[in-house]
Order: structure tokens, then C-alpha cells, then sequence
């Protein structure tokens, strides 16, 4: 086990928590407060979606760019800045009297959580040596951005209740703490050394942010548009990454090394990371329409029905260390999504009026799944990555959780919608979280047996690569 962390390390390990449980609960409670807004500004179905869409499209559009950014003009800088932005952005959201201003505000801030969230976790994976005490960090602060969403459940219900412009108003008074907190703790970051690059690629920038926002437009919005409308978006995104690989290959300073992506650990553990986050978010979003839709369930409710799955907030900084030391990230991974298969497994049957007890197990192995796989797949991504290219990997981590979530929601709307009676429908539906968890693991099988290699490639700087961690 590793010693306790102490002293200024807490303080800045402490600010960067606050910072992921923002963002977290920023997302929950403006789940919750939808209606509400839809009400009091009269917005139309389809301009009430792009207020969650356009904080999906600023979010893991940028992610990549972000983390880039962050190791290229440092990482406090980066942090407190668009920290500012997300708390102006935030403010504004809650002043919006037009559904416009409402969208505006909401992609800009999804724009500031992805230059902020990358710059954060940088902070951590270079602030801790790499092992036991980074491990822990890590741990301690992917349970935070789960108690985030949690308890951003409930805090959504509540606040909505009160007004929902409440929901926009809170994450500025509690990021105006985390700024004042990231000022007086987070150290700056020491200037970029030349042979790494000090300069963003444009070129490259432009390209894969374009490709991603196109990417997940196309995905996002697929169950709302025509198959020719998504065909173009995807492939028009598609194309532009293809673009991207190839004007990579030649930039003196790409925005994305190739040999980072020859990594074979750090590509299952995003993909992983992509598949998870598509099954969560994708059940979490049938789940709410069962109870909401057909059962009934207030608002307040059923935010209290799911905040179970908040127990990994709890398991993660504390039981999970100890099962990391004994047995590896890899395995807990991989049992987690095998938890998670079975939680989705015993939803499969789903009935018009089952009570909350026979949900109950569902839910808790969900939490229990979340705490296995959530912290160590982000050691796993981080881990033996040159000090320099933190915030990219970060940035490909978030943007591939991101992804996810647009392509899990996007496919469990798209399976219920073809059915005429909405149970049938989330009975179906229910099956795209169950494969996706199931190909997760079949995807992380293969580091069960073998240790993970350094990020190197022959084009390297010559400093040498921190060695790899337990697998």
C-alpha cells in the first residue's frame, strides 16, 4: 500500500476533485432540470436536444485539442483559465431568456470542460510519481467525478424545484471555489522544453476537432435525422481524421504522435473506455424513461432510485487501492465488466411493474462494476506515458469516454424507437449495453497475460519513458 497523501499534494489533489465532481454534476442536474426549461422557455423538442448536444459537441470535440494544449502552455494555466470560462459560460447559461443564448452557453462550456478536464488530470499523473501514490490519486479522483454524477442527480431535482436557472447558478459559486483553490495550490507548470514542441499544430488541431464534432454530431443525432443526413456527417468526419493521420505523418510537431497510438495497453484501455461509457450512459437513459415514462416516477424519484450507483464514489478511493496492489488493473477491468455485463444481464427481462427491490441488485453491481473499471482504465491510459504527452492522453481518454456516450445514446434510442410498445422497446434496447460491456472485456482479455510496454517509438525524445506499472 502507499503512504497517505499529505500536506500541499492533498490541497492540489483536493482542488483537482472538485473540479471532475463539477463537471460532473454540471451534466446530472441539467439532465433533470430538461423539462423544466423546456416549460419555462418554450422550447421545441428539437432545440431542447441541442441544449444537451451542443455541450456534447463542444465537450468531445476539443477533448483532444485540450489535452494537447495542456502540455504544450501548461498545465495550471490551461486549468485555471478555462475554469474561468466554464464558470462565466455557466453563469450565462442561467441568465438565457432564448433557447438560442441557452445552446450558445452550453457548447462553450462543453468547449472549457475539454481544454479544463485533460489539463486537470495531467496535474495529477505528473504531480505523482507513477505507482502506488499515483494510483491512488487516480482512484480518489475518478470516485469523485462518479459522486459528481450521482449526487448531481438528487442536487438536480432539488435545485429544479427551487427554479432551474438554479442549476446553472450552483456550479458557478462552486467553481469560483475550485478557482480560488487552484490559485493559491496548483503549482505552475514549468515551461515546455523545446525538443518537445512549443507550438500547437494548427493544422492537425483543426482537422481532428472537425472530424470528432462531425463524428459526434453524426452519431448524436442519428436517431433524429435521415440515414443520408447521418451517412454524410459520419463520413465527412471520417475522411477528415483519415486527413488528419496522414498530414500527422508528416508535421515536424504533430498534435498526436503516431507512437503514442502504437501502444497497444492505452488503445484497449480508450477502447474499453469508449464501449463502457456507451453501455452506462445508454442504460442509464432507458433506465430513466422506464421510470419516468412508464411507471410514472417523479423527477426526484428516480434520481433517488439511481443513486446507488454512486457507491463506487465511496469503493474507489478506498477499497480499490488495496484490490489494485493484490491483483492489477487489468483484472479489475476486466471483472468489472464483467459485473457489468451481469447488471445489464438481470435488466434483460424487464417487467411493466417491477418494484425497486427487484432493480435494487441490478443498480448496486452497477456501482460496484463502475468502481472496478472507471479508475484503474485511466491508470492503465496514463500509465507509462512520457511526462510530455500527459494531457494528450488524457485528451484521447475523454474524448473516447465522450464518444461513447454519444454512440450508446444514440444506438439505445434509435433499437426502442422501432417498436411500437415502449417496453418492447427498452427490452431491446437494453441488449446494445449488454453486447457493448461483453466486447469491452473480450477487448481488455488480452492484458490479462500481458504486462504493458512503455509508449515509445523509434522517433522519440531521447529522455527515458517511465516504466510501465503492474498489468
Amino acid at each position: 500500500m502507499s503512504s497517505p497523501i499529505r500536506g500541499r499534494r492533498l490541497g492540489v489533489l483536493l482542488v483537482l476533485c472538485g473540479a471532475i465532481f463539477l463537471e460532473g454534476i454540471d451534466v446530472a442536474m441539467l439532465n433533470v432540470a430538461l423539462p423544466s426549461i423546456r416549460a419555462d422557455l418554450g422550447l421545441e423538442t428539437g432545440e431542447l436536444q441541442w441544449v444537451m448536444s451542443a455541450y456534447v459537441l463542444g465537450y468531445g470535440g476539443f477533448m483532444l485539442l485540450g489535452g494537447r494544449a495542456a502540455d504544450l502552455f501548461g498545465r495550471r494555466q490551461m486549468f485555471v483559465g478555462w475554469l474561468t470560462v466554464f464558470l462565466l459560460f455557466s453563469g450565462l447559461g442561467g441568465l438565457a431568456t432564448e433557447g438560442w443564448q441557452l445552446i450558445t452557453a452550453r457548447f462553450m462550456t462543453g468547449v472549457a470542460a475539454a481544454f479544463m478536464t485533460p489539463a486537470g488530470l495531467s496535474v495529477i499523473t505528473t504531480g505523482f510519481d507513477e505507482g502506488p501514490q499515483r494510483d491512488k490519486a487516480l482512484l480518489v479522483y475518478s470516485g469523485t467525478a462518479a459522486g459528481g454524477f450521482s449526487i448531481g442527480l438528487v442536487a438536480g431535482g432539488l435545485l429544479t424545484s427551487a427554479g432551474w436557472r438554479w442549476v446553472f447558478f450552483a456550479p458557478v459559486v462552486l467553481a469560483a471555489v475550485i478557482l480560488v483553490g487552484a490559485l493559491a495550490l496548483v503549482p505552475k507548470s514549468p515551461r515546455p522544453r523545446r525538443v518537445t514542441g512549443q507550438r500547437l499544430d494548427l493544422a492537425g488541431g483543426v482537422l481532428v476537432t472537425s472530424g470528432v464534432v462531425l463524428l459526434v454530431l453524426g452519431v448524436e443525432r442519428a436517431a433524429h435525422a435521415g440515414a443520408g443526413w447521418t451517412a454524410a456527417t459520419v463520413g465527412a468526419g471520417l475522411a477528415l481524421l483519415a486527413l488528419f493521420a496522414a498530414v500527422e505523418r508528416r508535421a515536424p510537431e504533430p498534435l498526436v504522435r503516431p507512437g503514442v497510438l502504437r501502444s497497444r495497453p492505452l488503445l484497449r484501455a480508450n477502447a474499453a473506455g469508449m464501449l463502457f461509457s456507451g453501455a452506462f450512459f445508454g442504460f442509464q437513459f432507458l433506465a430513466v424513461l422506464y421510470l419516468q415514462e412508464l411507471r410514472g416516477w417523479s423527477t426526484l424519484q428516480t434520481s433517488l432510485a439511481m443513486v446507488v450507483i454512486g457507491i463506487d464514489a465511496v469503493l474507489s478511493p478506498t477499497v480499490v487501492p488495496r484490490l489494485v496492489a493484490r491483483f492489477g488493473n487489468s483484472r479489475l477491468i476486466f471483472a468489472g465488466l464483467l459485473l457489468a455485463a451481469l447488471s445489464y444481464g438481470l435488466f434483460l427481462p424487464l417487467g411493466a411493474d417491477w418494484s425497486y427491490l427487484v432493480m435494487l441488485p441490478s443498480l448496486i453491481l452497477l456501482g460496484l462494476a463502475f468502481a472496478l473499471v472507471y479508475g484503474p482504465l485511466t491508470i492503465v491510459a496514463t500509465e507509462g506515458v512520457a511526462e510530455e504527452e500527459q494531457g494528450l492522453a488524457g485528451g484521447l481518454l475523454y474524448t473516447s469516454f465522450q464518444f461513447g456516450a454519444a454512440l450508446g445514446l444514440s444506438a439505445v434510442t434509435a433499437v426502442s424507437a422501432a417498436y411500437a410498445d415502449p417496453l418492447d422497446g427498452y427490452r431491446a434496447a437494453l441488449l446494445v449495453p449488454f453486447a457493448a460491456v461483453l466486447v469491452a472485456a473480450a477487448v481488455t482479455a488480452p492484458g490479462l497475460r500481458r504486462p504493458a510496454a512503455p509508449v515509445r517509438d523509434p522517433d522519440a525524445a531521447p529522455e527515458p519513458v517511465p516504466a510501465a506499472a503492474r498489468p
